[in-house]
């Protein structure tokens, strides 16, 4: 296979376990559990698997290195999103600007949904890492946030160390697929960050919708007639 990003992350990835070991689990698990695209649990966890069948990793302390490294990474979000709630406010550009209405919307999904969103964000690739962020900046209750986290996480870290020890030498096919969404998911992110820039400096401008400002009505309406009165 010809070098690409994608094959020097995963050479990166299997290097970082097979050297430091179960802490190393820990640490790639944290960084992929706060968002960082670039070290998929795709690839973490099924080579961990493989490690398993080697009689490098126990299983349970695989699995509970996996699920600890996610829980801290996502309390990191989960801070994050929550101590900058108040610099939110106005932050953004044009129409993409967040103001009090949002927030408070915010605040009444996570108030209605909060616990599902959580538990199927993180059962979902890519999306897994992100929905921290908004759950601490609608100040969701860190236990239920903790809670609903370990249940989400456990299936999805134990199907894919799983999987891992039933490919065993062919573990990577699974993130061959799972790649892919990760790569779409860089350029969409990609994409949106050079689409905001053009629209900052201006290039974009003459593109960007604007509602039509409704008419001032106007001072002098057409007369009425006195009620009970008929005109001539």
């Amino acid at each position: 296979m010809s070098f690409s990003i994608v094959e020097a992350i995963v050479n990166a990835i299997t290097t970082v376990l097979t050297t430091v070991g179960l802490p190393g689990l820990f640490a790639l698990m944290v960084v992929e559990s706060f968002g960082f695209p670039f070290v998929p649990s795709e690839v973490v966890l099924p080579f961990s698997g493989f490690l398993v069948v080697e009689g490098v990793f126990p299983f349970w302390g695989a699995l509970g290195a996996a699920l600890l490294g996610d829980l801290c990474g996502a309390l990191l979000g989960y801070a994050i999103g929550r101590g900058w709630r108040h610099r939110l406010s106005g932050l953004g550009i044009g129409h993409f600007r967040i103001d009090a209405q949002h927030l408070d919307r915010m605040d009444r999904f996570f108030a209605r949904r909060g616990e599902a969103a959580v538990v199927a964000a993180r059962m979902v690739p890519v999306l897994r890492g992100y929905i921290s962020y908004p759950a601490g900046t609608a100040r969701m209750h860190p236990a239920r946030f903790v809670a609903f986290t370990l249940v989400g996480s456990t299936p999805f870290a134990l199907g894919f160390i799983y999987a891992g020890m039933v490919l065993r030498s062919d573990w990577n096919v699974i993130s061959q697929w799972f790649q892919v969404l990760d790569i779409a998911f860089i350029g969409v992110v990609v994409a949106i960050l050079l689409y905001l820039v053009l629209c900052a400096i201006g290039v974009l401008e003459t593109f960007t919708l604007h509602r039509p400002r409704p008419k001032p009505a106007s001072s002098e309406g057409p007369a009425t007639e006195p009620p009970g009165q008929s005109p001539p």
